[in-house]
């Protein structure tokens, strides 16, 4: 079946230094085939999709990216020209490839400048933010204008993964667990919960906001989100589910398994789940496969792959 790929990872000269501090700890050899596939916009990357039936990709440069650079102004000039980077490769493939904007969140209205220019002028269809900047999450009320730019521009926001500011005490001493086995998880699900409990989409009712890995294990928690709220005295316009289902969408990256899958359909719904495979971090041929064959209702299946993306990011 026909695909749009969402999570799709490339990386740039001089972007190598931010990206090695999620990657330092992998086996050399690994780490040095990815980044070969990381730099590639041609023939491997476009024969993995034909093999697969990706017709697109959303190109996103692998994180941590910018949001780690100490000086903002390095950060704002090294994320457009990221940008500007992209929008060449995508010239180039207009049929095969299209983008999302890399922002430096240091500053968070030259980051909603930016994403407009990335949205206005080169044609992106979105943005991708990694994490935290520099310990600051984007429900602080210091990035509103950035979340009010979103709204505007009627596109969303994907959130990914990224290192917590401070290890997690309970992971200490178990490196397997960290990053993408749990820590990611832990870390980007609770970002997109303080989105929601601090009232994020009650103050910007049409923004949305992505979520990889179908959705961070939220989908499996809703109505536990719903009952602690209120024991907590939480005051918000709905319940944390009603945001969820909402204002949230979440693709199947890194997560090619039917259980999760069908629990996040029965959640969300079929109009909030997308196809993504992760590259080149995890394996396209097996996410595809996955997709093509399991037990779903070839609607839902059509959804899941094509037409869900095609909407959300008018493709």
């Amino acid at each position: 079946m026909k695909k749009i790929a969402l999570e799709e990872h490339f990386l740039l000269p001089g972007f190598e230094i931010y990206w090695s501090t999620t990657i330092g700890d992998v086996d050399p050899n690994i780490r040095n085939k990815l980044r070969a596939r990381l730099e590639d916009f041609g023939d491997s990357r476009l024969e993995t999709m034909d093999r697969t039936g990706i017709e697109r990709c959303v190109l996103s440069i692998a994180g941590p990216g910018v949001q780690v650079e100490p000086q903002i102004e390095v950060a704002y000039r090294k994320a457009r020209e990221a940008n500007d980077i992209l929008a060449r490769e995508i010239q180039r493939r207009p049929n095969r490839y299209s983008g999302f904007a890399h922002l430096a969140m240091q500053d968070p209205i030259a980051a909603a400048n930016e994403l407009e220019r990335a949205i206005r002028e080169l044609g992106f269809c979105g943005a991708m933010i990694n994490g935290h900047t520099h310990g600051r999450y984007l429900d602080d009320p210091c990035y509103d204008p950035f979340w009010e730019r979103a709204q505007e521009l009627n596109v969303p926001v994907y959130l990914h993964p990224a290192d917590p500011p401070v290890p997690y005490a309970a992971l200490a001493g178990h490196n397997a667990l960290t990053r993408a086995t749990w820590g990611w998880g832990v870390e980007t699900g609770s970002h997109a919960l303080r989105l929601i409990f601090r009232g994020t989409f009650d103050r910007f009712p049409r923004a949305k906001l992505l979520l990889g890995h179908l959705g961070e294990t939220l989908p499996f928690l809703l109505w536990r989100f719903d009952s602690r709220a209120k024991l907590y005295g939480v005051h918000l316009a709905k319940r944390p589910s009603d945001y969820i289902r909402e204002n949230i969408a979440v693709t199947m990256s890194g997560m090619f398994a039917a259980d999760p899958l069908l629990c996040t359909l029965n959640a969300l719904g079929r109009r909030q789940v997308m196809f993504s495979a992760d590259y080149p971090f995890e394996s396209v041929d097996e996410a595809a496969a996955f997709i093509d064959n399991v037990a779903l209702d070839d609607e839902v299946r059509e959804d899941i792959c094509f037409s869900n993306a095609q909407r959300l990011l008018r493709l």
